[in-house]
């Protein structure tokens, strides 16, 4: 119970400023105005509509960035060619912020799902690549000669061998791809939505 003595006061000193100095203010509401505005979207169900546009978008960008990141860190992880000829594009386009793209995004796909699955997919491209080029270079090299010496196809390579021994670091892919997406999600749907 005394836990909630300094949120309660904190709270209770915001509602008297904000009825009382801060009148007028754009950027601070009074908490009861705050409450009864998620009560009157949370009924009409604009915040549902809202949050599973949200979750939606930043899903679809993960998904497209997961697949993308697959593909490309398991063709850099197996083909040091691949690794030499990527590795400048890669760490150019790497540390661009995903939030600057926004305007670029917004010109090409326009306001919408499309333009924020573009940013989103964008940002959660590279941790996915990196961790799976990193993952795909820690295999066993021996697991490696034995699939040659058994004559094995690239794709047989990936699915008996190279895939089952990064199933874990693809986890911790996702996992992080999962919070970069939401994070993203929610920047661009600040910085960009004209409503």
């Amino acid at each position: 119970m005394k836990a909630l003595v300094f949120p309660a006061v904190l709270l209770g000193s915001l509602e008297l400023w904000a009825r009382t100095t801060g009148q007028g203010s754009d950027a601070i509401a009074p908490p009861t105005a705050a409450v009864r505005a998620f009560g009157g979207a949370l009924m009409d169900g604009s915040l549902l509509e809202a949050t599973a546009f949200t979750l939606g978008s930043a899903a679809l960008g993960l998904l497209i960035s997961a697949l993308g990141g697959l593909l490309l860190g398991t063709l850099l992880g197996l083909s040091r060619r691949a690794a030499q000829l990527g590795y400048l594009s890669v760490e150019v386009a790497r540390p661009i912020p995903s939030v600057a793209l926004i305007p670029l995004a917004m010109l090409v796909f326009g306001f919408g799902l499309r333009m924020e699955v573009s940013v989103v997919a964008f940002a959660c491209l590279w941790p996915m690549l990196v961790l799976t080029q990193a993952a795909v270079l820690q295999v066993e090299p021996r697991l490696l000669e034995v699939a040659r010496a058994l004559q094995l196809s690239r794709l047989q390579r990936f699915v008996w061998i190279v895939g089952p021994a990064i199933v874990p670091r693809l986890f911790v892919a996702l996992r992080l791809g999962v919070a970069i997406a939401l994070v993203v999600a929610v920047t661009v749907e600040i910085a960009a939505n004209p409503h």
